[in-house]
């Protein structure tokens, strides 16, 4: 699901009341306290979200100490500096400036990252501008755009940061090829079964300038370690639960339910 800047506001403010409310209780009331507790470890990780959410902003170390001045006076109900009724429409317009901004960082680094992948042996790039690689061969046929394929597989932004991981849930992902993202249904139909490739795509054929908030930044390239397990005509009996696909995806795998999933879909 999309997470515009107003969201991402609504976001941040129910984390940071929850999360700073609780580092109060950290050992030692300082943000070098070490979690212990199941609780302190848990509030721990509600700060990790909300500095996930606030991702949109880049924020400097000197930016992000207006931010904890703000989120303290708030929760601890001390004098305000700024009036809020003046500043806080404001907010939703910063997010779009640094949102902007990151994507033409985004897209220059990416530039440079594409370039040396497109170098690589046995890399072949595609007119899209998707960089295909073969890292262990398979056998059979290749899968054609409607149907339905089973997968495991790695998402990752060109930093090495993983947004997402079928591996690490050890739970594989079947969707029908066409339903997901330009990148995943040229890159995976090129593929056969038991092959393991490496798809390095640029935000053309992934999530495009507006990203996939809070995980896939705007303009961002990304690559994705796939594993091809096995192909099924889109008419064939379902060998796992169903799939049930968002109308616009979410960028990354998503449980709606047990045995449900949702696979990266359409920009």
């Amino acid at each position: 699901m999309k997470t515009g800047p107003k969201r991402l506001a609504g976001l941040a403010c129910v984390f940071a009341f929850v999360v700073v409310s609780g580092c109060n209780r950290l050992r030692g009331g300082g943000s070098n306290a070490t979690p212990t507790t199941e609780d302190e470890k848990t509030l721990y990780t509600l700060g990790m979200l909300l500095g996930r959410n606030l991702g949109t902003f880049n924020l400097t170390a000197g930016e992000l100490d207006f931010v904890k001045a703000g989120l303290s006076d708030m929760v601890l109900k001390r004098p305000h500096k700024v009036d809020l009724d003046t500043y806080g429409p404001k907010v939703d317009a910063l997010a779009r400036k640094r949102g902007e901004e990151r994507v033409e960082i985004e897209k220059k680094n990416s530039k440079k990252y594409l370039e040396q992948a497109a170098h690589e042996p046995g890399a072949v790039v595609s007119p899209s501008g998707l960089v295909f690689k073969t890292i262990t061969p398979g056998t059979g046929p290749s899968p054609g755009p409607t149907d339905r394929v089973t997968v495991q597989y790695e998402g990752k932004l060109t930093d090495g940061t993983v947004f997402d991981s079928s591996r690490k849930r050890n739970m594989p992902a079947t969707f029908p090829l066409n339903g997901v993202i330009k990148c995943w249904t040229e890159g995976v139909g090129r593929m056969k079964v038991g092959e393991k490739a490496q798809l390095v795509c640029p935000s053309s054929i992934a999530y495009g300038d507006s990203g996939r908030p809070p995980t896939i930044p705007g303009g961002a390239t990304l690559i994705f370690d796939v594993e091809l397990m096995s192909i099924a005509p889109t008419n064939a009996p379902p060998a796992t639960p169903p799939v049930t696909l968002p109308p616009q995806g979410s960028g990354k795998l998503q449980l709606s339910s047990p045995g449900k999933l949702h696979p990266p879909g359409k920009k």
